[in-house]
């Protein structure tokens, strides 16, 4: 069952190549040339890998084809922020002609070190809020990308659909991401119309999410797209089957890895909207102060059968039948 999110309009690709971009194809729109394309991906995990392996797709979709005519210089900051900031003042001083931050923190380290060169990002919630762009439809600068943001209001009603009876949900999400925090907001909004009790817990490093999930007094778990905690969602998965109550996660990669449902983007599919936009800006000579950020057109609920059973959660018929996904 598709639900549409809004989408900003997508800017028309300019005539001239933007200043500074070092593929100088002479000015002739269209032309393949060789490039080389930077990438800070802040940690790894299913999701952002899957939003990497996307960009890159879609650069070999539009003619550019790593060992050929690109050249990729991929770099990942394993969740330190240190180390975010330190690969975009790497990035800064490269001949990169394009580079890409993949979660908020390196986008955010991108943004404040790069400033001549044309700046992407994907899987970021709030690129406003976040300081990356003035605007979702006149981004300005040198910077612009794809927004991640989540339907999580469905997504809190998810649990009552799936326990009628709860009557409260433990958020756990890391309290240094910009990212998490606007989508807790959003949860807390959610769970009150729901008649949810909030339990909130935060961490600082994967290490502490273990802890945090098996402390929680709750009747159902969510768990935002927060790159710390869904590094190490595998320990909210046994608190969750542990504790046998439904675990709701903010996007479709999670719930293959043993969340119970989601109402989600697909990431790989977020990964390619953000490398058709480098793309443009690449070949066509697109100024990414021009092009208006883009959130994914279509959302999928996504249900796991197995994880259902051992959560002890009886998945109801009515939403079997709505689903677009059911993982057995």
């Amino acid at each position: 069952m598709k639900r549409l999110l809004p989408v900003a309009a997508v800017a028309t690709t300019a005539a001239l190549l933007l200043t500074g971009c070092g593929s100088d194809n002479g000015g002739q729109s269209g032309e393949t040339m060789k490039v080389t394309v930077g990438i800070s991906q802040f940690v790894e995990h299913p999701s952002l890998d899957a939003a990497r392996e996307g960009f890159v797709q879609a650069l070999k979709d539009g003619g550019y084809t790593e060992g050929e005519n690109l050249t990729l210089d991929v770099q990942n900051a394993s969740g330190d922020q240190a180390t975010a900031t330190n690969i975009a003042s790497n990035f800064a001083s490269s001949n990169d002609d394009l580079i890409l931050g993949i979660a908020t923190p390196s986008a955010q380290s991108l943004a404040q070190a790069v400033t001549d060169k044309p700046v992407l990002f994907t899987a970021v919630t709030d690129p406003v809020d976040a300081g990356l762009v003035n605007s979702m439809d006149a981004p300005g600068a040198n910077v612009t990308g794809t927004t991640d943001m989540n339907p999580v209001a469905e997504q809190i009603q998810l649990i009552k659909k799936l326990k009628p009876g709860a009557k409260s949900v433990g958020i756990i999400y890391s309290s240094g991401e910009t990212n998490s925090q606007v989508q807790v907001d959003e949860a807390k909004k959610a769970a009150q119309a729901e008649g949810l009790k909030v339990e909130e817990k935060t961490v600082t490093t994967t290490a502490e999410v273990a802890q945090a999930a098996e402390s929680f007094d709750t009747d159902s778990i969510y768990v935002p797209t927060d790159n710390k905690v869904v590094a190490g969602l595998e320990a909210v998965i046994s608190a969750a089957e542990a504790k046998k109550i439904p675990l709701i996660a903010g996007e479709g990669d999670s719930v293959e890895r043993g969340a119970l449902a989601t109402q989600g983007i697909n990431y790989t599919d977020l990964g390619k909207q953000t490398g058709e936009m480098a793309v443009r800006i690449l070949k066509d000579g697109a100024k990414p102060g021009e092009m208006a950020v883009e959130s994914q057109k279509e959302t999928k609920l996504i249900i796991n059968a197995k994880a259902a059973k051992a959560m002890g959660v009886e998945i109801p018929q009515s939403l079997r039948d709505q689903a677009d996904q059911v993982i057995e």
